[in-house]
């Protein structure tokens, strides 16, 4: 750990706000009947005049429409506003019209601004439109490439303002103005759908902000750097270890790692998280960051944290998974300093991060080692892996290419895995796993450009099937949980037929209206549903199904239902050797759609998010699966939905590697 001096100048990050929540200080108010009044009609008329822009490419539009959702969301979900709040939703009604106005005239201002802008994205997820900050500097050139620094925001509640006080802080007008930084990178600001510590959506939220700035500037994919701060650390943990070969650093400063130990932390407004059952401590190391430390030897990372921090522990806990996996973590600590970020120490962060950019990222490297818990996080440049012998348990490949030759000198808890030959510095004509020696000719090398290699009764051979992923059991992108299903697009599938039992249809309705709540709430974005009788072979083909219901009220639950691990008649239901009545049991699991055939996509039953409003509206380190797979969940056969739900979790767990 190294020591870097203290400045008497803080720039002070508190853990649970962002810049912009000093609007919180102030007294807040009920909006008048007038004030109402006028609102909703101004937001009518934003959203009006952006329907009549449909012919505009959706990126255009989404950097226009991210001010009418803001006041959408502050007027839906807050009750009082301060002064600050009312005039960033005036500033809204402005800045909208003006966006609206340019994009009518033919015009786009803010694409060649330089400094601090707002822009937005439509999300895959749920179309719903995300916004993020940028910020430009003064000499970006165009055709030049140039690094990115990914920065992660700190916690904050999730209120209705949410939207518009992140907006604020990078929303200085389109017209151009001297106020751009004079820096070699652009910064991306991503929102990460406001609190959940960038995981599931504000996971992927956070990659498709990436996606988005790249498409618009010309971003050099060798230098793309990720920090953050506080709960923006974390995520920088998270996210950075988990996807190795994607970033040339990371930067996390001051940011938890674990779950267990981070609940113990003593501060009034935290949870301690006990010993869980067996199925929820296997889901935490889908997320505990401190599982994946050996990645670090991939991604480089250059940490930093105060030295009177309340959060020093998970600094000290991460240099302890380091040294175990053979690794040094360099851990730059500011001598007095609590939980902010120091600029001296800060500025050496940075200049060490700066080394890495100064190389690039290595596509190439000639050896690797990658450990991983789940088939999520599955690749780390030329390797990938596409089987496990057991989830949620740890799996590790390394590898090293010698010449024309690859040896496997390290493989635990892999049954498949591939080499992408395109992404090798030479082609080698060999690999080696222990004593076992392959020979990798022309024809395997050229023809496929990754060769994939699985175990059959405890002998390593080449698969014959050009590189394709087997078609059962569990795989990238379709291994669960049951919450893994939101990360990517989805689509809820309401019953309409005549439900085989009244309490199962009358909990069914009640749990999608549950989760359209809490997903509008938290998540930032309407939720997509559909009746079963209107689903497209598009949606199938494109969207994981969240079927809500029984086989009697929706025709689709009817039709995958033959390829579930579940039998299901209207008087008994069986997962396993364990079978229940019918009329007071639902089942709620995700498997494989087997209506996609080979689109590797989710289907599932009658289950939003496993965590709820208890956990949403409280703390982002409590945001971990309940369910995993599956659960039985026992309801009042009498239930009608007129009162809230209550829902006694029988059984949880995982499906086996096969979806058994």
């Amino acid at each position: 750990m190294l020591r870097c001096r203290p400045w008497s100048m803080l720039l002070v990050l508190v853990f649970c706000s962002w810049p912009g929540a000093f609007s919180l200080a102030q007294k807040a108010v009920p909006l008048t009947i007038e004030q109402r009044q006028t609102f909703d009609q101004e937001l009518q008329t934003l959203q009006e005049s952006l329907e009549a822009l449909h012919d505009r490419p959706a990126s255009d539009i989404a950097d226009a429409s991210i001010f009418s959702k803001g006041l959408q969301w502050a007027l839906q979900y807050d009750q009082q506003f301060s002064p600050r709040d009312i005039a960033l939703m005036k500033q809204a009604i402005v800045r909208g019209k003006q966006r609206i106005e340019a994009l009518d005239a033919n015009k786009k201002p803010w694409s060649t601004r330089k400094g601090k802008l707002a822009l937005g994205y439509v999300s895959a997820v749920d179309n719903s439109v995300q916004p993020y900050g940028v910020i430009v500097p003064e000499n970006y050139d165009p055709a030049q490439p140039i690094r990115l620094d990914v920065v992660l925001h700190g916690s904050t509640r999730p209120v209705g303002m949410s939207e518009l006080r992140f907006i604020a802080r990078f929303d200085e007008g389109d017209e151009k103005r001297s106020s751009a930084p004079d820096k070699p990178y652009i910064e991306l600001h991503p929102l990460g759908r406001v609190e959940n510590c960038y995981r599931w959506a504000g996971e992927t939220d956070v990659f498709e902000a990436i996606e988005d700035v790249s498409h618009r500037y010309n971003i050099d994919r060798r230098r793309i750097v990720l920090r953050g701060m506080s709960m923006g650390a974390s995520g920088t943990w998270h996210l950075g270890l988990k996807h190795p070969d994607f970033f040339v650093a990371i930067g996390p400063y001051c940011g938890y790692v674990d779950t267990h130990h981070f609940s113990e932390t003593p501060l009034k407004n935290f949870v301690k998280v006990g010993p869980l059952p067996p199925h929820q401590e296997l889901g935490l190391h889908m997320l505990d960051s401190i599982d994946y430390a050996a990645n670090a030897g991939v991604v480089p990372a250059i940490a930093c944290i105060g030295e009177k921090d309340v959060f020093f522990q998970a600094h000290v806990l991460m240099v302890k998974a380091m040294q175990q996996e053979g690794l040094t973590m360099v851990n730059l600590i500011s001598p007095g300093t609590g939980h902010v970020i120091d600029p001296v120490t800060h500025a050496e962060q940075m200049r060490r991060i700066g080394l890495y950019v100064d190389k690039g990222l290595d596509r190439q490297p000639q050896q690797l080692r990658f450990v991983t818990w789940t088939l999520k996080y599955n690749r780390c440049h030329w390797l990938e892996v596409l089987g496990l012998q057991q989830h949620y348990a740890k799996a590790v490949i390394a590898a090293h290419l010698r010449d024309d030759e690859i040896d496997i000198t390290e493989l635990q808890n892999i049954t498949r895995f591939a080499i992408d030959i395109s992404r090798l510095s030479t082609v080698p004509q060999k690999l080696r796993i222990g004593k076992t020696e392959l020979s990798l000719s022309p024809a395997n090398t050229t023809r496929t450009r990754k060769i994939v290699i699985e175990r059959k009764e405890n002998v390593w051979s080449l698969a014959d099937r050009k590189g394709k992923s087997p078609l059962t059991g569990k795989r990238p992108g379709l291994q669960g949980p049951i919450d893994d299903a939101f990360s990517s697009p989805f689509l809820c599938v309401r019953g309409t037929g005549q439900p085989w039992n009244a309490a199962v249809q009358a909990y069914s309705n009640a749990s999608l209206k549950r989760f359209a709540d809490e997903w509008q709430h938290y998540f930032r974005g309407e939720l997509p549903i559909k009746n079963d009788t209107d689903v497209t072979d598009e949606d199938i083909r494109t969207r994981n199904l969240i079927l809500f219901g029984d086989p009697g009220s929706n025709s689709l639950i009817a039709k995958v239902l033959p390829d579930l691990p579940l039998e299901w008649t209207r008087e008994k239901l069986r997962l396993g050797n364990q079978e229940y009545p019918a009329d007071k049991h639902v089942p709620a699991l995700i498997a494989p759609n087997p209506l996609a055939g080979e689109n590797r996509r989710y289907v599932v039953l009658n289950s939003g998010h496993t965590f709820r409003e208890a956990e949403l509206a409280k703390l982002n380190y409590l945001l971990f699966p309940r369910w995993g797979d599956w659960a039985v969940l026992q309801i009042d056969p009498s239930y009608t939905g007129s009162t809230p739900i209550k829902e006694n979790v029988l059984h949880a767990g995982y499906f086996d590697e096969q979806w058994k």
